[in-house]
């Protein structure tokens, strides 16, 4: 856990992170201890939490690795990363294609500032501070633009972030701008949070805690999430399926039933392609 007097510029040791939450919930070290209370009150009502963001984790890994391996891209924007410490986006990539290219996208600077002493002599990854909410400034970043070329197919990696963007700010258009500024044959791969058929009393718990953090959440329903979509072509979720939005523990599963779990029905998610 780190310590409040090392703690960079910018960061509230008083508020819980949303990147610090994560971190936390995934068993992790850089967190603080308002981190570790907050999460706790929802591990109280929300006993499957770790199975949740560990489903979730397993998604952004097949996926990212099928789109490497199967596919064939070589570049990849992960936006709301977290810290890159345990099964992220790199990893997966260059476990089957090593001259691949990833960029980490954050706005909390004290996931930036370790994230960056982390991935120090690592080929390829950058890891830049920006906000999903403001596409131009992430597209046109010089570091990002210095590893991605946009003349090529892009793996736009959206998991568990686009349910920190309210209503008011326009989910649905942000998608929109990002896969516009990217050339066909590019991906969108995006999970988000949703409150079909899940205990009432968990998402109130997961809202007390975040009403008072960095980022507020915002649950959605399929329906919803299926738009963040639009105009793009869904992939099958696994072997046998039809093209679509699944829960995070299906996407990519050998055994579906095997991977169901009440945590990842917390999560629902989609790979498409821009046609």
């Amino acid at each position: 856990m780190s310590e409040a007097q090392d703690l960079p510029p910018g960061v509230d040791p008083t508020v819980p992170s949303a990147g610090r939450l994560y971190d936390y919930y995934l068993g992790g070290t850089e967190y603080l201890e308002v981190d570790r209370l907050a999460g706790d009150k929802i591990f109280a009502t929300v006993p499957e939490l770790g199975d949740i963001v560990w489903s979730n984790r397993g998604f952004l890994q097949r996926a990212s690795k099928q789109l490497a391996a199967e596919v064939g891209i070589r570049q990849f924007i992960d936006i709301g990363a977290g810290l890159p410490t345990r099964n992220n986006t790199h990893e997966a990539v260059q476990s089957v294609a090593p001259d691949a290219s990833t960029v980490y996208v954050d706005n909390d600077p004290m996931i930036l500032a370790h994230a960056r002493s982390l991935l120090e002599g690592v080929d390829n990854t950058e890891f830049i501070t920006g906000d999903l909410r403001d596409p131009d400034s992430v597209l046109g970043n010089p570091e990002l633009r210095s590893l991605i070329n946009f003349d090529e197919p892009v793996a736009l990696m959206m998991a568990a972030v686009v349910h920190f963007v309210s209503d008011e700010a326009d989910p649905w258009g942000l998608m929109k701008q990002y896969m516009n500024a990217l050339t066909p044959g590019s991906y969108l791969c995006l999970s988000h949070i949703t409150s079909d058929n899940v205990p009432p009393e968990g998402v109130a718990a997961f809202l007390s805690v975040y009403n008072n953090a960095s980022e507020n959440l915002y649950f959605r329903r399929r329906q919803d999430v299926e738009r963040l979509f639009d105009g793009l072509e869904l992939l099958p979720p696994y072997d046998g399926a039809e093209p679509g939005v699944t829960f995070t523990g299906f996407w990519g599963a050998e055994d579906p039933e095997a991977a169901d779990s009440d945590g990842s029905r917390w999560g629902l998610c989609g790979v498409a392609r821009k046609p």
